[in-house]
């Protein structure tokens, strides 16, 4: 069941209050080069973005938004650290939300810039990571000897301490305009905090796992991390945190909501694992088909299978699916035997029947 917050607006894109999961990017153009980060923002919303992320490390990278918000049309959020004033020189850009960690800033400078986000009527997100813990939390966590998950524990008691001390100080200054998000390089932590804060406040949650590595790693663990809450009914907005490029993490948020059911984007491509009964070359037929319908937005179940034991049952429960035998392989569509294919023609009669059912989806 959907965990229901409050509604919190970024420039019209709703989050929280039940609606589904929206998925944020983060640009990682150094903000002095305003062309380029202009071409990765575009690039983001074209992949999917609903929201982008700015690192905003000086004075001068602040005051580039005003720039860059004439030239883009989705809503930009400051990232902002350690220097409370270039908040602030972000919100009279005509920033649309700011990122604070309450670990960096002192509470004076954080009631400062949501007395200024009060009066341009823009949302915070309460931003704390494991690694931005005091400095005594981080010094006893060191000497402890806590291991496990005694230690994950308190780390994420921590988070969720940090993370409540903040909210409480906003909200007996009069804001309340709030998203609230803890993260970890340590999934289990990321997901037992968010467990925690999530009975403890009113306001969205966006979901992330930071500093996770590498694709090979950071889907890995970004997709049980963030998978493992959402499917708790806990998230409003994601961001995936991969050593690659911005448009990547998009499209692996996408396929994290896709295979929870949580938003329809693109073709779902089921494979067999295959074994000794494999009469075909899956692997390579994949791999060809999932390279050919790269660009394909509608929702299409695709079955490739490599045998006749469960690969009709797969095949057929697909929109449009390939089971091999010997000779090549027998087509279905939309739980229909169409027609035996030859070995030589299997790749090029998949992809025509994908894209003419591309066609008739959009169509309707």
């Amino acid at each position: 069941m959907k965990r229901k917050s409050r509604v919190v607006q970024i420039n019209g894109v709703k989050i929280g209050g039940g609606f589904p999961p929206v998925v944020q990017g983060m640009a990682k153009t150094n903000p002095l080069n305003v062309e380029e980060l202009i071409a990765e923002i575009k690039s983001l919303k074209e992949a999917g973005a609903k929201l982008v992320r700015l690192a905003i490390p000086s004075i001068k990278a602040a005051r580039n938004i005003s720039i860059i918000k004439n030239e883009v049309r989705v809503p930009l959020i400051a990232d902002v650290h350690f220097n409370y004033r270039l908040a602030l020189e972000a919100i009279d850009r005509g920033v649309d939300k700011v990122r604070i960690n309450p670990g960096n800033l002192s509470p004076r400078e954080i009631l400062l810039v949501a007395e200024k986000a009060k009066e341009k009527n823009i949302p915070l997100r309460v931003g704390v990571n494991s690694g931005s813990l005091s400095r005594s939390f981080i010094k006893k966590l060191s000497t402890s000897g806590w291991s496990g998950e005694e230690r994950f524990r308190i780390i994420a008691e921590g988070m969720v301490n940090s993370a409540l001390e903040c909210v409480k100080m906003l909200e007996s200054n009069g804001f309340e305009d709030i998203v609230v998000s803890l993260k970890s390089s340590e999934v289990p932590v990321t997901i037992l905090s968010n467990k925690m804060i999530a009975e403890k406040i009113p306001y969205p949650i966006h979901l992330g796992i930071t500093a996770t590595g590498p694709p090979s790693e950071g889907i890995i663990k970004s997709a049980i991390g963030i998978g493992a809450l959402l499917n708790e009914g806990i998230g409003d907005t994601i961001r995936v945190s991969l050593t690659d490029s911005s448009v990547e993490e998009i499209k692996v948020a996408y396929k994290i909501l896709k295979y929870l059911h949580l938003a329809e984007f693109g073709p779902v491509l089921i494979t067999c694992p295959t074994c000794g009964r494999c009469k075909g070359d899956v692997r390579l037929l994949s791999q060809k088909v999932l390279k050919a319908i790269d660009g394909i937005t509608s929702s299409i179940k695709i079955a490739i299978m490599g045998c006749e034991v469960n690969g009709p049952g797969e095949a057929m429960e697909a929109d449009i699916g390939i089971a091999c035998t010997r000779q090549g392989g027998v087509l279905f569509k939309n739980g229909r035997l169409l027609n035996k294919v030859r070995k030589e023609e299997m790749l090029s009669t998949l992809v025509r029947e994908i894209h003419q059912m591309e066609e008739e989806l959009k169509g309707r």
